[in-house]
């Protein structure tokens, strides 16, 4: 008796391929993008805990973002 391969049960085709997403891959990381261009933005208002040497950094990053010519 010949063995017959095991073959994998062919999928319909849908013209490309279809990935679904559950609402908080987009949401969450649309938020801290949000969150991290307002703090960016205005760091008077985003108050670092504990170094305030990162405050200065979040500063120039924003000085030198804004004032580029």
């Amino acid at each position: 008796m010949p063995a017959h391969p095991h073959t994998r049960p062919r999928l319909a085709d849908r013209g490309g391929a279809q990935v679904r997403l559950p609402w908080w891959a987009i949401a969450l990381p649309t938020l801290s993008f949000a969150v991290l261009l307002l703090m960016m933005l205005n760091p008077s208002r985003a108050h670092p805990t504990g170094d305030p040497g990162l405050g200065r950094v979040l500063q120039s990053i924003q000085h030198s973002v804004l004032h580029q010519a």
